[in-house]
Parts: structure tokens; C-alpha cells; sequence
């Protein structure tokens, strides 16, 4: 993206604050118009004028616009934090992304152990051996348990049909 355009009846940011003439010259014009006192009087807070124009010189034109669009959101981040500017940000994210990842991880073992778990119910429930023979559980009226409080296990009773139930379903697998 190109430079702003240069109006040459109004200063620039830069020269309005330092109360200097504002010529066509002017290095800071296209990159700190009048409209954008705040991110001038920033970065000149941290940085200064003299040192931004240095920059602004060792820097070729194509990339002056990234440069200055870097030295405002480092003052930015000076001001906020005066040890680590905007590097502080960064460990703060790099922190974050890595609770974050950590977190996944215990999502992913979690859904491991319940797909496993799924997996034991459903192999117990539509076992061949388990449709087929009787279990130690259950008495021979497929009955569970041993005494006046058996359970009978049918189709009503397990809520859903085993036959039907989705035993690959998509949504359980990652």
C-alpha cells in the first residue's frame, strides 16, 4: 500500500508537534497525517523524532509504511509495559497457546477414556455371548441379579433399541 497522500497546506503530525515548517520533503508526512496525532506523539514519546527519521531513512520506501505501522504498535506496547513492550505480549500469548494446548490434550485423553467406555458398554450390551448366553449376571429368565430386586433386561427397559443404536457415530470420534 502506498504512502498517504500529501496535502501541502496542512503540517504533518509529526511537524505540527515538534512546531517545525512541514515541507514537501518531510520524511514523516506520508506516514503520520494530522489526522493521526495520537500514534505520532507515541511513537516520538518513546522512540523521539530524530530517531524515527534515522529509522525511517535506513529503512527502503517500499517497506516504510510496515516499519512505521511496527514502531507505533511497539510504543504502544512500551507504554503499557515499560520492561517488555510488546515481547511481553508475545510470552503472554506463547503462555496462553500453551495452556490452550494443554488443555486439548486433557480434552483428548478425556474423550479417549469415555469413547472407551463406550466401547466396553456396547460390547457388553451387543456381545454375541451376551445375546446369546445368559450371563453370570443374570439368571436364566435373562434376568439381572440374584434376588427379589432383579432387574428384567428387554428392549423397553435399556431406553433404545440395540439393533438401532449408533454404534459409529462421528461426533464421538475426533
Amino acid at each position: 500500500m502506498p504512502p498517504r497522500a500529501r496535502v501541502v497546506d496542512h503540517p504533518c503530525a509529526a511537524c505540527r508537534t515538534l512546531r517545525r515548517r512541514c515541507g514537501l520533503d518531510c520524511i514523516l508526512a506520508p506516514y503520520f497525517p494530522l489526522e493521526d496525532l495520537e500514534s505520532f506523539m507515541v511513537v516520538h514519546r518513546i522512540f523521539g523524532a530524530s530517531n524515527v527519521i534515522k529509522m525511517l531513512q535506513e529503512v527502503e520506501e517500499s517497506k516504510r509504511e510496515d516499519a512505521v505501522k511496527s514502531m507505533v504498535y511497539e510504543a504502544r506496547a512500551r507504554l503499557q509495559d515499560p520492561i517488555y513492550g510488546s515481547a511481553g505480549a508475545i510470552f503472554h500469548l506463547q503462555r496462553h497457546v500453551q495452556d490452550l494446548l494443554l488443555q486439548l490434550q486433557l480434552t483428548r485423553a478425556t474423550i479417549m477414556d469415555f469413547q472407551d467406555q463406550r466401547d466396553q458398554l456396547l460390547s457388553t450390551l451387543m456381545g454375541p455371548q451376551h445375546l446369546d448366553q445368559p450371563s453370570s449376571m443374570t439368571n436364566n429368565d435373562g434376568v439381572l441379579g440374584h434376588g427379589s430386586d432383579d432387574i428384567l433386561l428387554d428392549d423397553s427397559t435399556l431406553g433404545y433399541n440395540l439393533i438401532e443404536f449408533p454404534v459409529d457415530c462421528e461426533l464421538w470420534q475426533l
